[in-house]
């Protein structure tokens, strides 16, 4: 653990539990304290706020802010508990929080109170086990908030449920964690030693080093260890893993001096002077090696909790795989934390391979200040990225963001609006951006892998077999995406070149490609469906069975999930999802529908993308996709009656494949949620089944209708033609709207609808 040098003020020890490691340690002298306490019902909160308030002899005051009675006695409210909470500081006494405080919404203001001059909020969290809590709390007699007995066990089931994670970078100088009576008396204890001009480390601590489902009433995945906590995986909601990043880069002087586990840090001079024993040295590389120098987090080992074993051999096997290919790239695996088990382990497993480590090499600091605090140049650095690729949460997102400011926001959004696990997105950084200035960052890689975590969307569930498929693809298309750029500053005539093609890469200059993207959120978010992977070799085997007409679209990784599931259907048979499997097509629930009932029939045949790519030869393939589509149409019409179906195709489909939509007429959906959803099933962008039918039959092809300024149109309802201003009112107004149907629509079977709702809508 590294210790800043200067001031007097002593640290009291800490507990013997402490098994995370300080992210830093400095004197906070002076400074009153909020104490934030984090624990279910019966976890012992109140009991450690009255130890703490009755026990302290170093003559620090303390105030009790307790929800359960702080309205006179009575239950209150958390407003109240800000407002005492502040009058108490104001007093100049340090305050304990006692209230549960499991969700991160729920302390966020309270942590806020750290904006205080002379002020710093610790967490305290009771991980005591589920069935502990639940014990106490049904036994427990007199109870201030009267939750006690029998309703006791479900309000702490339904409230560990909720349970996140308490994280440094929600304004916590400190958090410790109590795993048991033992540790809640040492905090106790500590909290009682301290004098009013005492102060304690920041960090965390106290967190297991592995994160166990725990056994009882209910589960619920516990902390990871102080390594994930620290590492830098990525975030399907916000990411919010490693501490304050620019506040705490270790000193280069302790880094050197740093333990077996972790790669010394080491100047651009002092690398390039360093020899190796391995058939590749360093003068392999080139000289301008900062423009092909790749740094990376551990990705998905954070939040999305990951196992470190299984990723830390995924990143060696992924990290081999592409220095094997090319011989000019360096790769550089970076973490916060030198006591980062991951470093350790990707080091250790590096060497058994016999890996160039002038190649590869694993590197303590910032990612956001390898070169000026750490003396490390590299032109291209990767970012856990969400799903929106946007900012927020924390960890190594966060810090990218901020300290690459706007410009990359803009960047990004030109490039693409979402992204799917297992895939990456390079992002040209403006020379405006402070990130490129200072650090000499040219390139932002956006990188998503899966996620483990139960608490967070799209979780697997602990299947490490899909795992480890789409985190090799996530670092694959990381490495790729990299090669790329290094491809591009040195010139497709060069002897490195590249010689193969990217998959799982989504080129930043391909305006079609952003086009694509910005058409529909749901395009990424269908891949959650199959999770798709694809190898180089799979995709450019059905790429070049493609049409003339189909090779001019370029699909990014993102849009390939339904190509995947219907080439490899077998993979998916037993998904929920998966309505039907055919030798012609399969049928499945839109993952995100935009109605009540809506179904897609996929295509299985190679080659056929999109509509552009049908012609007569493939009109008896389209019967029977209506066929099926009207089918399924049919049996959801006798399960409500009162639905109207619509079978058609996008213009412009934004997923590979070719793909019917039957979506009914309601469109009552919280899926449904901009004028692109609205447009892109109610204009002349979608087009019938019945009439793509014909048009091919007649003509040889379909009337690509591909102008999307269609989809920028006006809101407008699809039976009245009303205008309105927005998706709410909208909503409001067709949930409503008696009006008959148009009478294009009303004709060629172009709609679905039951007997009765024929004589209705007639």
């Amino acid at each position: 653990m590294d210790h800043d040098a200067g001031g007097s003020t002593a640290v009291p020890p800490q507990p013997p539990s402490t098994t995370g490691a300080a992210v830093k340690e400095e004197e906070s002298g002076g400074k009153q304290v909020v104490v934030v306490l984090v624990g279910p019902p019966g976890s012992g909160k109140s009991t450690f706020a009255e130890a703490v308030l009755g026990g302290s002899a170093a003559g620090r005051p303390w105030a009790r802010v307790c929800q359960d009675t702080i309205g006179n006695g009575k239950a209150g409210t958390k407003i109240q508990c800000l407002k005492a909470a502040a009058d108490a500081l104001k007093q100049g006494k340090s305050v304990l929080i006692d209230r549960c405080n499991l969700e991160r919404e729920q302390r966020a203001d309270f942590a806020k109170l750290g904006n205080t001059v002379h002020v710093d909020v610790h967490a305290v969290v009771f991980d005591l086990p589920a069935k502990v809590c639940v014990s106490r709390s049904v036994n427990r007699k007199d109870h201030d908030g009267n939750l006690q007995g029998g309703m006791a066990a479900m309000v702490v089931n339904r409230m560990l449920k909720k349970k996140e994670t308490p994280l440094l970078t929600e304004g916590f100088s400190r958090i410790v964690f109590c795993k048991d009576d033992n540790d809640i008396k040492k905090a106790v204890d500590m909290y009682n030693a301290l004098g009013p001009s005492d102060g304690l480390a920041s960090g965390v601590f106290g967190q297991n080093s592995k994160g166990p489902v725990q056994v009882g009433i209910m589960k619920f995945l516990k902390k990871t260890d102080n390594s994930k906590e620290k590492s830098s995986g990525p975030k399907l909601t916000p990411s919010e893993s490693i501490p304050q990043m620019q506040n705490h880069f270790p000193k280069k002087e302790n880094l050197e001096a740093g333990g077996s586990s972790i790669c010394p840090v080491e100047t651009e001079k002092e690398l390039n002077n360093r020899k190796t024993n391995d058939d590749k040295s360093i003068e392999s590389v080139p000289s301008d090696i900062s423009s092909r120098t790749l740094a990376f987090p551990s990705i998905s080992t954070a939040d999305f909790q990951f196992d470190l074993e299984r990723a830390s051999s995924i990143i060696v096997d992924a990290v081999a795989d592409i220095l094997q290919k090319y011989d000019n790239i360096r790769l550089v695996l970076v973490d916060l934390s030198q006591k980062s088990r991951i470093l350790s382990l990707v080091k250790d497993k590096a060497a058994k391979k016999n890996i160039n480590s002038s190649r590869f090499f694993t590197f303590v600091g910032d990612i956001t200040q390898l070169h000026s605090k750490g003396g490390l140049r590299c032109n291209v650095i990767a970012n856990a990225a969400n799903w929106r690729l946007k900012p927020g949460g924390g960890g190594v997102n966060a810090a990218i963001y901020n300290a690459a400011g706007e410009d990359l926001q803009r960047a990004t959004k030109e490039c693409a609006d979402t992204l799917r696990p297992g895939s990456s997105v390079t992002v040209p950084l403006p020379s405006t951006s402070p990130l490129h200035q200072r650090e000499g960052v040219t390139h932002i890689i956006h990188v998503l892998g899966p996620n483990m975590n139960p608490m967070r969307p799209d979780c697997l569930n602990n299947d490490y077999t899909n795992g480890s498929k789409i985190l090799h693809e996530a670092y694959t298309s990381l490495f790729e995406n990299f090669v790329s750029i290094v491809q591009s500053c040195m010139g497709k005539n060069t002897e490195r070149a590249l010689e193969k093609p990217m998959t799982g890469v989504i080129s930043p200059n391909d305006s079609k490609t952003k086009r694509e993207r910005t058409h529909d959120s749901e395009r990424t978010k269908k891949h959650k469906l199959v999770q798709p992977i694809m190898t180089s070799n799979q995709a450019r085997e059905g790429d070049s069975k493609k049409s003339t007409v189909a090779n001019t679209k370029t699909w990014g990784s993102w849009a390939q999930a339904l190509y995947e599931l219907a080439m490899h259907p077998e993979n998916y048979k037993n998904s929920d999802s998966v309505l039907e499997i055919s030798d012609d097509f399969i049928v499945l629930n839109d993952l995100y529908p935009k109605a009540r009932k809506h179904v897609l029939v996929v295509s299985r045949m190679d080659g056929l993308d999109s509509l552009a790519d049908v012609n007569k030869e493939h009109l008896s393939l389209l019967r029977r996709m209506h066929s099926a589509g009207v089918k399924w149409a049919q049996k959801f019409l006798e399960e409500d009656p009162s639905l109207v179906f619509r079978l058609g195709y996008h213009s412009v489909p934004s997923m590979r494949q070719l793909h019917l939509h039957i979506i009914s007429q309601d469109f009552n959906s919280t899926r449904l949620k901009n004028k692109k959803h609205w447009n892109s099933f109610t204009t002349a962008f979608f087009l019938d089944s019945v009439d793509v039918i014909e048009e091919i039959d007649q003509r040889g092809s379909a009337a690509i209708r591909s102008d999307e300024k269609v989809l920028a149109m006006e809101l407008r309802c699809h039976r009245c033609r009303s205008a309105h201003p927005n998706i709410p009112k909208l909503k409001a107004h067709i949930a409503n709207c008696k009006s008959s149907f148009p009478t294009h629509l009303l004709q060629k079977g172009r709609l679905l609808l039951s007997s009765t709702m024929h004589t209705d809508c007639t």
